[in-house]
């Protein structure tokens, strides 16, 4: 029997020849960065454009004093506030952010070679990236606390950043097993829908919270089922159906709303929610503890999702076959595993996934369902997967960053920083934009990724 990749074409059916292979893209040699000026220079002048905002937008309007407060109410254990002059920190930060900037520019240039090889390396480049970025944070704090009255508290910061960032996390962990597989899940948005949807309709019937989170978890593997068979048995177009599947479940959820949740919203629409379990003697640590240890079930399901995908991935048979089937599913079927079969069932059970974080948002956390609640964060789970570069660990670290600019605007518009309350909103978009535009470089995806495979 021949086996190929590719949709299946009128050659195949003829039953002449099998068809042919499409041509995957060429690997970069090691090492590069990119044929054009974008690719190669991209990362150093954003960080300068960084740098020179930490001056001339936040340094040159700073007043007063910045005060960070690191402890909740009633905390056993208590650290003591952080007093820093708003002005001279935003030009600190600024200017060590041009630092950087001119260090990637030299490591671009490959000036001086023993330097470019050793701070070129990855890890190196993504902890420039997260100096810059903290540097930022920084002085846009400094700059929004400056004068202020009130101390900025950086552990409600903390802990809303990683309530806000669990549909982020999840939804970005159903990518990546999607990616892995060599399936494109742009349905993620639809997953995250359906899944609030159907959580809060039978969390509020049987009045069970984990049987609301249990038909949530259903729901998003519900999608994911009509994607895989779709996407695989009938080779359509995988970025097409998933923008089909999330536009048929936000005029499906949004139907279902006006037509049984607002007639009957004490009955349908009216979910209890989780509460915060804190781990004793952990949730008790400052600063880390309330932001990692005193969470809702959801944040401890997330800790095992990431972990569970992770050495799945890259220390399991599974993993092994998983990564295989995304990246040369020819070969990965000659050595007897089922291609087809493994898609299908990655695919479904990665929508359980993303159907829990679709119940947060209803009993998780705002305790009803309300039309097109996901508001696109399954597209900006998917930005977070590719900025992480397919990998658990790196797709949920930047679910976290999208997260911070949520739980950030937030925070802002309460303390009544000089910023329009709409620029705020867009904020968590635009620092999408600008980090897969700008920092996140020459990414690969799997090879087989978003290509049908058919045997003939």
């Amino acid at each position: 029997m021949t086996t190929s990749t590719g949709p299946a074409s009128g050659s195949a059916a003829s039953g002449s020849a099998a068809p042919a292979s499409p041509k995957l893209p060429a690997l970069l040699p090691p090492g590069s960065s990119g044929a054009g000026w974008g690719g190669r220079f991209a990362a150093p002048v954003t960080f300068a454009v960084f740098g020179l905002a930490d001056i001339a937008l936040f340094g040159i309007h700073a007043r007063g004093t910045a005060t960070f407060a690191f402890n909740q109410e009633f905390a056993k254990a208590t650290v003591p506030n952080l007093a820093l002059p708003a002005a001279a920190t935003c030009y600190a930060c600024g200017a060590l952010t041009l630092v950087l900037a001119a260090l990637r520019l030299l490591i671009v240039l490959g000036w001086p070679a023993t330097v470019a090889t050793a701070v070129g390396r990855r890890g190196w480049r993504r902890l420039l990236l997260g100096l810059v970025l903290f540097c930022f944070v920084v002085a846009l704090l400094a700059w929004s606390d400056g004068g202020q009255a009130i101390a900025f508290n950086v552990v409600d910061l903390l802990s809303g950043t990683f309530s806000d960032s669990i549909p982020l996390m999840l939804g970005a962990l159903t990518g990546v097993i999607c990616s892995r597989t060599g399936v494109i899940n742009i349905a993620i948005e639809g997953q995250l829908l359906l899944g609030a949807f159907c959580a809060a309709i039978a969390t509020s019937v049987t009045g069970s919270l984990w049987l609301g989170l249990v038909c949530g978890a259903l729901a998003g593997s519900l999608v994911a089922t009509l994607l895989a068979v779709f996407a695989i048995a009938y080779a359509v177009d995988q970025i097409v159906l998933g923008v089909v599947l999330n536009t048929l479940v936000l005029g499906l959820t949004g139907y279902l709303y006006n037509a049984i949740m607002i007639p009957f919203g004490n009955t349908l629409n009216n979910p209890a929610t989780f509460t915060p379990v804190k781990i004793p003697l952990l949730g008790d640590i400052p600063i880390i503890g309330p932001v990692f240890f005193d969470a809702t079930v959801f944040l401890y399901i997330t800790y095992v999702a990431l972990a569970g995908v992770h050495i799945g991935l890259f220390r399991t048979r599974w993993g092994l076959r998983t990564r295989a089937v995304g990246e040369h599913p020819v070969a990965a079927d000659t050595v007897g595993i089922g291609v087809l079969a493994m898609r299908y069932r990655n695919v479904i059970a990665s929508g359980l996934i993303a159907g829990i974080g679709g119940a947060y948002f209803t009993i998780g956390s705002v305790g009803s369902f309300g039309i097109n609640m996901s508001s696109g964060e399954g597209y900006i789970a998917l930005a977070a997967m590719i900025f992480g570069r397919y990998t658990p660990v790196g797709a949920v670290l930047a679910a976290l960053l999208f997260g911070f600019t949520t739980q950030l605007q937030s925070i802002l518009s309460s303390i009544n920083v000089p910023i329009q309350s709409n620029l705020l909103l867009l904020a968590p978009y635009v620092v999408t934009i600008v980090v897969v535009a700008g920092l996140v470089g020459k990414v690969r995806g799997p090879r087989a990724e978003g290509v049908p495979y058919v045997k003939s």
